[in-house]
C-alpha cells in the first residue's frame, strides 16, 4: 500500500498528522506492508534563505495579526501536538524557507534514509528549535543520519533535485492540494488534515480489504518462549 504525503517541514499540523498516521499503521497491523513517500509543498516560497526570526513572528507578519493572537495560535497548536506525544517548543521555532530541506529529503530517498530525514527535520524545527533553512543544519543533519557532509555540499551548491521538488509542488496543484498535510492512498482516497487516528485507520482497512492485503499478526507475550521449531523447544 502506497500512501503520498504532501507535507512542509514548518507546517505544524504535518508533523502532527504524520505521528496519527503512524499511529494508524501499527493499530492496523499493517506495518511493513505500507509505503510512505513524502512529498514537497512550500506553505510560503517566498520565505528568504536567509530569514530569521521566530516563527510568531513570521505569523504575526504573514497574516497581520498582533503577535499576542499569533502566540495563542501556536499554544493552541502545541497543545495538539502534545496528543501525539510531541512537545513542541514554541518560542523556539524560526522562520524558514524549505526548498533546500526538501531538496536534502530527495536526496535522502535516493540514499535508502528517506524516512530518517523527513522525521530528523520536523524534530529539528518543531522540538528542538533548529534553524531548517540553513545550510550547515542540513548538513549536521544529514550527517546524523549517514549521509556525508560532502554529498549534502555537492547537493546544495546545485539545483540537484529542484527539479524533483518542483515536480511534487506542481502535481499538489494538479490533483487540487490546497493545504498540508494531504494524505493519498493508492492513488484512490484522500485525507486532507491532520485527522483524528480513527480517520485513518478506516481509510487503511479500507484499501487493505479492497486490495486483498492481510494484515500482519500481533504476537503477543514473550517472544519465543513456550516455541517449538523445527529442531528444538523453547520451554
Amino acid at each position: 500500500m502506497k500512501i503520498e504525503v504532501w507535507s512542509d517541514y514548518v507546517c505544524p499540523f504535518c508533523y502532527i498528522g504524520k505521528r496519527r498516521l503512524e499511529e494508524a499503521i501499527e493499530s492496523t497491523n499493517l506495518t511493513g506492508q505500507t509505503e510512505v513517500v513524502f512529498k514537497a509543498f512550500q506553505l510560503d516560497p517566498n520565505t528568504p534563505v536567509t530569514a530569521n526570526g521566530s516563527a510568531v513572528e513570521g505569523l504575526s507578519k504573514k497574516f497581520g495579526i498582533s503577535l499576542t493572537e499569533a502566540e495563542r495560535m501556536m499554544a493552541n497548536v502545541a497543545e495538539q501536538a502534545k496528543t501525539v506525544g510531541l512537545n513542541y517548543d514554541v518560542e523556539g521555532m524560526k522562520v524558514a524557507n524549505t526548498y533546500n530541506a526538501h531538496r536534502l529529503a530527495k536526496l535522502a530517498e535516493q540514499e535508502g534514509k528517506a524516512d530518517a530525514v523527513s522525521e530528523r527535520l520536523m524534530a529539528g524545527y518543531f522540538v528542538q528549535g533548529e534553524a531548517i533553512g540553513n545550510e550547515s543544519t542540513l548538513i549536521a543533519i544529514a550527517e546524523e543520519v549517514g549521509i556525508s557532509k560532502e554529498r549534502v555540499q555537492q547537493m546544495l551548491q546545485s539545483d540537484e533535485f529542484s527539479d524533483e521538488v518542483k515536480k511534487d509542488i506542481a502535481e499538489a496543484g494538479q490533483i487540487g492540494v490546497q493545504g498540508v498535510p494531504f494524505f493519498v492512498i493508492n492513488r484512490k482516497y484522500a485525507i486532507s488534515g491532520a485527522q483524528p487516528a480513527q480517520a485513518f485507520e478506516e481509510a487503511l482497512r479500507k484499501v487493505a480489504a479492497e486490495e486483498g492485503i492481510q494484515p500482519q499478526l500481533t504476537v503477543l507475550g514473550k517472544e519465543g518462549q513456550g516455541l517449538c521449531t523445527d529442531d528444538n523447544c523453547e520451554i
